[in-house]
């Protein structure tokens, strides 16, 4: 939202230009900003949804939009802004409280087990999954401490369960699009159905199966390997379901659309000027290409990468490893 107010992003232009020329249609407004027709529609349907721009009638067929008051969007973005801060500080009051109840003894808590065995940290992951109903919550990052075979299966099981109408939704770290070994399953999981998101730096390795159990995996003190905590229904399981919620609403979608796809050296070279802030013209400028084939290009850019501004392409194209 906060690059309607930036005069070189395409949502920018469009909003600036009817501040200045009310009651416009999409041709007219594309003609004033050198934008296509269609990209121009798509933008005013993307600002109406976020209540920037309204569409009037004009009383001759075709539609025509007004933008709202500046003074309007720049409180919505203001709102939206506490909002987030507000879910970044409710995050951490849960963390708190997870750490303070991982740090007691396990024996004075009855909803907490610790599980040190290896072999039986993998079968209370099945276990998990196996009896899961509804839906599968996992972050995923290290540690890891099963086999190749392991995860295969693991692939098998989850294929299973999602064709058996449990949802998984899995948040990944950032650096999931880096590394093709630590996450081997990821691309094929989120193809088969898997609700993915990105968080750049999750605080934890956590499962959690309907609202029945929660496993959270830790890197074990003092020796190799790793400790399990199972946690059974309680007001712990409770902060931990609110963590991953809250969690899962600032993390970035993630599309199984172009992970793992190459782009060409020119697709490479707009994708790097965006990032740098550069505008359409100065694209084209530098490239020696025409401007609407640049316009053209960052379109097909944005729809393949799910970002709907540049900056959210640039973060996108970064994590896949295109820039």
């Amino acid at each position: 939202m906060h690059d309607v107010l930036d005069p070189d992003s395409d949502r920018g232009r469009v909003y600036r230009s009817l501040v200045g020329h009310p009651r416009e249609s999409a041709a007219r407004l594309a003609a004033r900003c050198g934008l296509g027709e269609a990209l121009v529609g798509a933008l005013l349907k993307e600002l109406a949804a976020e209540d920037i721009v309204v569409m009037t009638d004009s009383g001759a067929g075709e539609p025509t939009w007004e933008a709202l008051s500046p003074m309007q969007v720049v409180e919505a973005l203001a709102q939206r802004d506490d909002a987030v801060r507000a879910a970044r500080r409710q995050v951490g009051t849960e963390l708190e409280q997870l750490y303070r109840f991982v740090r007691k003894d396990a024996g004075h808590y009855g909803a907490l087990e610790v599980v040190e065995d290896a072999a039986r940290i993998l079968t209370v992951s099945r276990q998990l999954q196996q009896s899961a109903r509804r839906q599968i919550r996992v972050i995923d990052v290290p540690p890891y401490s099963g086999t190749a075979d392991h995860y295969l299966e693991q692939e098998v099981l989850q294929r299973e369960r999602m064709a058996a109408g449990v949802v998984y939704r899995t948040i990944y770290p950032g650096s999931a699009f880096d590394d093709s070994v630590a996450w081997p399953n990821m691309a094929r999981m989120i193809s088969a159905g898997e609700q993915a998101r990105t968080l750049d730096d999750p605080p934890m390795k956590l499962a959690i199966s309907d609202s029945d159990l929660a496993v959270v995996t830790l890197s074990a003190d003092g020796h190799p390997g790793v400790v399990s905590l199972l946690i059974r229904p309680s007001s712990l399981l409770r902060a931990l379901s609110n963590v991953f919620e809250s969690l899962w609403r600032l993390a970035v979608p993630v599309s199984a659309t172009g992970i793992g796809t190459q782009i060409d050296a020119r697709d490479r070279q707009i994708l790097t000027l965006m990032a740098s802030g550069a505008t359409d013209d100065a694209i084209a400028r530098h490239l020696g290409l025409g401007r609407r084939t640049v316009v053209r290009r960052v379109s097909v850019l944005l729809a393949g990468l799910g970002a709907t501004t540049r900056f959210q392409a640039g973060v996108q194209a970064a994590r896949r490893g295109w820039l």
